[in-house]
């Protein structure tokens, strides 16, 4: 009698067949924090995209950033209104000359000579051919290299109808033409930059684009001050090298960043 009601009672304990729903005070509500805060992991507290999608979305990669699209808005513009003001002598001209003549050899002519040979072709473009070097042996990819020697062909190619077109006569010189804009600058700005952003992907500290930028604008103040050209021919040339340098940039940013196996940064 014992083992009929034992087995009895066995055949009738629920846990011995499969696993019960409970459906105790325990599981009847979701699980909340003591904080009064909503918990870190159900899915109905994350807060959807505009798509109706949970999580939020991330950066697409390859768009470019809004300041550098800003910039070459503001480059274009301000070339051809530079360009347009020198070729029918408008107003802007006034300022420039009055400016360029309270500065000429306010500095030593042996100070702003040296300053302004920085924008020599045999000593910028060196500079730049070594950072194309470099920057082939540490990424293997030959393309952002070769997007910063065709912005500096495309130097030249560029400055020097411009010069035969706009015929501007230089401030010491008012006799000679073809001074805007200033192929100096340009070749400066395309090679100390361009150097620095292919080289920045490869070094621990973000040296190279202030050293370029400090190397650019010794150059242009050199050219003011000597008066071997006017302040428009300058700031001209740094409008006409930011297209040149955002395709340089989007080079070295599509390309290889650092070797396999190279720490990030």
């Amino acid at each position: 009698m014992s083992e009929t009601a034992r087995s009895r009672e066995t055949g009738d304990d629920p846990g011995t067949g499969l696993p019960q729903r409970r459906t105790g005070h325990a599981f009847a509500h979701p699980p909340h924090r003591s904080d009064g805060r909503p918990p870190q992991t159900p899915r109905g507290a994350r807060q959807p995209d505009p798509g109706g999608r949970p999580g939020t979305i991330p950066p697409v990669p390859g768009r470019p950033a809004t300041h550098l699209l800003l910039l070459l808005l503001l480059a274009l513009p301000g070339f051809a209104l530079t360009t347009w003001q020198v070729l029918v002598s408008g107003p802007l001209l006034a300022p420039d000359e009055s400016l360029s003549r309270a500065l000429v050899r306010t500095v030593p002519d042996a100070v702003t000579e040296r300053l302004s040979d920085l924008g020599n072709i045999q000593v910028a473009v060196p500079v730049l051919a070594l950072a194309m070097a470099y920057s082939v042996r540490r990424s293997r990819a030959w393309a952002p290299a070769l997007t910063a020697g065709l912005a500096m062909a495309l130097v030249p190619a560029l400055i020097v109808p411009l010069k035969e077109w706009t015929a501007r006569p230089g401030p010491l010189e008012p006799w000679a033409a073809g001074y805007y804009p200033s192929g100096h600058t340009a070749t400066a700005a395309v090679a100390y930059l361009g150097a620095a952003l292919l080289v920045r992907p490869y070094v621990r500290r973000p040296w190279p684009l202030p050293v370029a930028l400090a190397l650019t604008a010794a150059t242009a103040c050199g050219l003011i001050l000597r008066g071997f050209h006017w302040p428009l021919d300058v700031l001209a040339s740094c409008f006409l090298c930011v297209p040149l340098l955002l395709a340089v940039r989007r080079a070295t940013a599509r390309g290889p960043g650092r070797e396999p196996g190279q720490p990030p940064e």
